[in-house]
């Protein structure tokens, strides 16, 4: 029997957990091997040939963009990347399996994921930048804080910030258990990945990879967490796929929760979005671009 629209979108909700996004039309893209320019290239990467794209002018901190899970650069920064890369370098580039970077025969990890970022920022002379990761890619950006903190120099975690799976709703987790490639049809999701992606037919490996990715997460501990000395900025939706209790705690992990008037700004903020769920986070374009450019533009705080 044939999903219905509504209980094929519940279960790709329960799938994913905390890597959805609202697809945004697919910018074409230049396809050329090589180091460094403008438009898309692909660089060799730990054994994967992976998909990227350098826009705005060299100058200044640049800002890796890491977008969520099955999705792609244009589905989760379309509407945001246009205007920050007026003023700034952007490197944005598409995880293994993801968008038009193809599969290749390992399972995905947040470690290995972040070592593939590091190493790509190491090829293209990048020693310092400031990150902004959706969803699974703010867990990403996480895991380069923590195995590569040389390169870290601010964070931003939107949608579903978490550092362990206690932070989710349980019966997402149960959920994405039952689901399938099959669950996807009909969805952005899958009709953008049949679009761009070089070898259609790894769809169904993709899910699998995400369902263990994500079934046998064990998170990063506490003082992993505290490690972390880059100013972090958390967004989430007030709806979204995670408790706020545990965001609270996540945020005061990494130094936040502290009288600001009395002790000084803390080194990390925490932002919840009011009406806002984990899918629609991304499409909230104003707000955003109000918050993100100024957290990395602002002074690090002497406070915590």
């Amino acid at each position: 029997m044939k999903m219905s629209t509504n209980a094929r979108t519940i279960f790709v909700v329960l799938a994913i957990v905390a890597s959805m996004f609202v697809v945004a039309p697919i910018a074409s893209a230049q396809r050329s091997i090589g180091r460094r320019g403008t438009g898309g290239r692909y660089a060799f990467v730990n054994g994967l040939k992976m998909y990227y794209e350098v826009r705005g002018p060299q100058r200044g901190t640049p800002i890796v963009f890491l977008h969520g899970a099955f999705s792609n650069i244009e589905s989760d920064f379309g509407k945001i990347l246009p205007t920050i890369a007026k003023t700034k370098q952007v490197i944005a580039l598409e995880q293994q399996g993801h968008g038009r970077t193809a599969d290749i025969d390992r399972p995905l990890t947040y470690e290995q994921m972040a070592d593939d970022v590091a190493e790509l920022l190491r090829q293209l002379r990048i020693t310092k930048a400031d990150f902004v990761g959706y969803s699974m890619g703010g867990g990403v950006a996480m895991y380069v804080a923590v195995r590569h903190p040389e390169l870290v120099r601010k964070l931003v975690f939107a949608g579903g910030a978490s550092y362990d799976p206690d932070g989710f709703y349980p019966e997402l987790l149960e959920g994405e258990k039952k689901m399938t490639p099959d669950a996807f049809e009909g969805t952005p999701w899958l009709r953008t990945y049949m679009r761009i992606a070089p070898n259609k037919g790894d769809w169904p490996k993709l899910v699998e990879k995400i369902k263990v990715l994500d079934l046998n997460w064990r998170g990063l501990s506490e003082d992993q967490l505290r490690s972390i000395k880059a100013p972090t900025m958390l967004i989430v939706g007030d709806a979204d796929v995670v408790r706020p209790e545990h965001v609270v705690k996540m945020f005061r992990l990494l130094g936040g929760g502290v009288p600001g008037d009395l002790v000084a700004l803390p080194r990390s903020r925490l932002a919840v979005l009011p009406g806002t769920t984990h899918v629609t986070l991304i499409s909230r374009t104003n707000w955003l671009l109000t918050m993100i450019p100024e957290f990395l533009d602002a002074p690090v705080p002497s406070g915590k």
